[in-house]
C-alpha cells in the first residue's frame, strides 16, 4: 500500500504544491462551484449534482462519458473537491477509468476529512444498499482545510463531529478527552480546535488502514457503530450518516456493557458526550426492524456478523456473533 499524504491548511496554497505537471480535471458538485469558483475553475472540471441520490452508477457512467469527450488518458491526474460523496465518485471513477488514474482529494466536509476522504474506500449506492458497488484505491493526497468548513450547518458539522467520536472511542482516548473539554468550554467549531480533532481523527483511521488495506482484520475497528447506523440509515430518511452512527455508538457501548466488556460509567460517558454535542441517541424506527436490516448487512457471512464493541475509551475489539446472539443484545 502506498501511504497517502496528508496536508493541512489552505487548499489554494496547498494545490500548487502537490499536484503533478499532467493535466488535472476536477470532479465536485454543483454547490461547491458556487462556493468556491476560484478554485474549481483554474481546471478543466466536471460538476455533479448534490445529495445522496447522485451517489450512484449514472452519475459514473456520466462522468466516464465526459472525460471521454475531454480527451482524458491515463496521464490525466483527477482531482476530487468536495464532501464525501464527490470523493467517493471521485475515488471510484478514478480506479475504473482507463483501469485507474492518478487522484487526490479537497475534502470540504467535517464528515468527508476524518473519514470518507481516508482509507481508500471509494463506492457508490446500489437502490438503498450504501456503498454496493466500490474498490479500494488509496488517494496520493487528502487536503484538509478546516476554513472551508465555515460554509456548513451546523447539522453537517455535528454530524462530522460523530466520525471524530468513533475514531476517539476505537483508537485515542486523549481525543475524546479533548472533545469533552471543547464541548464543556462551548467552543467546539473554533478553527483550531477542528484542525486539532481532524488530524488526531485522520491519524487514527490512517494507521488502522496502514496495517489493514482490505479489512480483513483490525480495519474491522473502524466500523464502530456503522452496522446499527447503516440499519437506520436505511429504514429512515430523517437522519444523516453521523446522526445515524451515533445512535449506533450509543446502542452498541450499552450492548458491551451487558456483554461485560465496558464500564457503565464509561457507556454513560459516551451518551453524555453525544448529548451534548446535540445527538439524539434513541433511534426513532422500531428495534426489531433495525435488527432485521442488520442482516442485509453487506459485511455479515452466512449467519455471523462482526460487531465492534468498546472495551475501553480508546480501545474496542472485533466480535464474531450469530445474528441471533447479536440481536439478544437489544430485545
Amino acid at each position: 500500500m502506498i501511504p497517502t499524504k496528508l496536508y493541512f491548511g489552505d487548499a489554494m496554497a496547498m494545490l500548487r504544491e502537490v499536484l503533478p505537471e499532467s493535466r488535472v480535471v476536477v470532479i465536485t458538485d454543483e454547490n461547491i462551484l458556487r462556493l468556491y469558483p476560484n478554485l474549481v475553475t483554474q481546471y478543466e472540471h466536471i460538476a455533479i449534482g448534490c445529495g445522496e441520490d447522485i451517489k450512484c452508477m449514472d452519475t459514473v457512467m456520466h462522468i466516464y462519458g465526459e472525460l471521454m469527450a475531454m480527451g482524458a488518458d491515463r496521464s490525466t491526474f483527477l482531482l476530487g473537491i468536495g464532501g464525501g460523496i464527490v470523493t467517493d465518485i471521485t475515488g471510484f471513477v478514478a480506479s475504473t477509468y482507463m483501469r485507474g488514474v492518478a487522484f487526490g482529494f479537497v475534502s470540504t466536509t467535517l464528515l468527508g476529512q476524518v473519514d470518507a476522504s481516508v482509507g481508500g474506500k471509494n463506492g457508490v449506492n446500489v437502490a438503498s444498499f450504501k456503498n454496493m458497488i466500490g474498490t479500494i484505491t488509496q488517494p496520493q493526497f487528502v487536503i484538509s482545510d478546516v476554513t472551508m468548513l465555515g460554509t456548513l450547518p451546523e447539522r453537517e458539522l455535528r454530524a462530522g463531529m460523530a466520525e471524530v467520536v468513533k475514531s476517539a472511542i476505537v483508537g485515542d482516548g486523549e481525543l475524546f478527552d479533548y472533545i469533552e473539554r471543547c464541548v464543556s468550554d462551548g467552543n467546539c467549531y473554533l478553527s483550531e480546535h477542528l484542525q486539532y480533532m481532524v488530524s488526531r481523527a485522520m491519524n487514527v483511521k490512517m494507521s488502522i488502514v496502514a496495517e489493514d488495506e482490505r479489512e480483513s482484520g483490525k480495519r474491522r475497528l473502524l466500523n464502530l457503530g456503522h452496522t446499527i447506523g447503516h440499519a437506520i440509515e436505511k429504514l429512515t430518511h430523517d437522519v444523516n450518516h453521523g446522526e445515524a452512527v451515533a445512535m449506533g455508538m450509543s446502542l452498541i457501548a450499552r450492548a458491551a456493557v451487558r456483554l461485560g466488556l465496558f464500564s457503565p460509567s464509561d457507556a454513560e460517558r459516551v451518551d453524555a458526550l453525544l448529548l451534548r454535542l446535540g445527538f439524539y441517541i434513541a433511534p426513532k424506527v422500531p428495534m426489531e426492524e433495525i435488527l432485521r436490516a442488520t442482516r442485509q448487512d453487506k459485511k455479515k457471512s452466512d449467519e455471523y456478523i462482526n460487531i465492534v464493541l468498546p472495551v475501553a475509551i480508546g480501545e474496542c475489539v472485533v466480535r464474531k456473533m450469530k445474528f441471533e446472539e447479536f440481536e439478544k443484545l437489544f430485545i
